[in-house]
């Protein structure tokens, strides 16, 4: 029982930070350059690889889909941990994709982000390994 609720809250922290990544992104300047002159040239500025977009439009469904991805994320793993336990626990596939992507995360929140992204999903991370090793302490006896 103590591992479904470590990993439901390690979903429901990266959900969160998902979340207000989304808000974040469509409501608000949280995501805005603070050169008000870029902003207008990302407006109308196109990428090389196509002109039917401009920079800022990419920008913003970027943020979008990744804001999504950590959402799913989210909504994956706390359904499972919540209503699929036996599925979750028992599957090396499922045990290792959960552990890559909060590890690239983490990674990417080191190298690219700031400190509360790396702060929750250092968290996040920390609940799912713990809720892992506690389903499965039986594998370390």
């Amino acid at each position: 029982m103590l591992a479904q609720i470590l990993i439901t809250i390690s979903a429901g922290l990266i959900m969160l930070l998902g979340l207000v990544h989304l808000a974040y992104t469509y409501f608000g300047d949280k995501l805005h350059p603070r050169d008000t002159d870029l902003l207008a040239r990302l407006k109308t500025t196109s990428p090389v690889i196509s002109h039917q977009t401009s920079v800022w439009k990419a920008w913003i469904s970027f943020n979008a889909s990744h804001s999504l991805g950590a959402i799913l994320f989210g909504a994956i793993f706390g359904y499972l941990a919540l209503e699929q336990p036996m599925l979750l626990f028992h599957s090396y596939f499922l045990g290792f994709t959960g552990l890559i992507v909060l590890g690239a995360y983490l990674v990417m929140a080191k190298l690219y982000w700031f400190t509360r992204p790396l702060q929750g999903i250092s968290l996040a991370l920390l609940f799912y390994v713990v809720g892992f090793i506690l389903a499965n302490i039986h594998l370390f006896a």
